[in-house]
């Protein structure tokens, strides 16, 4: 399913999704970076297993979040959901673009229940996480800015790459998209 010039070209639409949605990642990125390494900077990581558990979760997060959750799954999905909205630009999904490439609306019933389930579960996470004292509140913190960081970039180098003519081979989960009830 390789894209020809006049489906996967740029178009200010996916830019917005794409990029909007990074932002809204970097945001969280600049602002859980300060938390990871205010345990470093305070002297609080004073023990050889604090430090192995701070590393311990930079590498879990980066496999689970980074990889599995980003660059496997959701990084390609929101790069196609751009892509479709290039192609077929409506005012309200083009004004919410980073909103509509992550499926957070116009898309499949099992897409719009997991995503919204997704983002409700790491409202709690967040929270939950917030309750913690350092240094373990910047183990969890440090983990979750390197999953955060891969998947930008995971992001930003297969849109890259589907604006070269290679886009992802998922679906973009859209209405319409559903196999018809048995």
């Amino acid at each position: 399913m390789r894209g020809s010039p006049t489906h996967d070209r740029f178009s200010f639409a996916a830019l917005w999704g794409v990029v909007g949605f990074c932002l809204i990642l970097l945001q969280a990125i600049y602002r859980l970076t300060i938390l990871a390494l205010e345990p470093i900077r305070g002297g609080l990581m004073t023990e050889p297993w604090q430090w192995a558990l701070y590393a311990l979760s930079i590498v879990l997060m980066a496999y689970a979040e980074g990889y599995r959750g980003f660059q496997l799954r959701a990084s390609p999905r929101i790069v196609v959901r751009a892509m479709h909205l290039a192609r077929h630009p409506r005012p309200l999904h083009v004004a919410l673009a980073p909103f509509f490439c992550t499926g957070l609306f116009h898309a499949t019933r099992r897409r719009l229940i997991a995503s919204w389930l997704l983002y409700g579960m790491l409202i709690v996470l967040i929270v939950s996480v917030r309750q913690l004292s350092q240094p373990w509140r910047g183990m969890v913190d440090a983990g979750v800015v390197v999953g955060l960081t891969w998947g930008v970039v995971s992001i930003i180098i297969i849109y890259v790459r589907a604006l070269a003519g290679h886009p992802p081979r998922v679906s973009p989960e859209l209405p319409g998209d559903e196999p018809p009830p048995r």
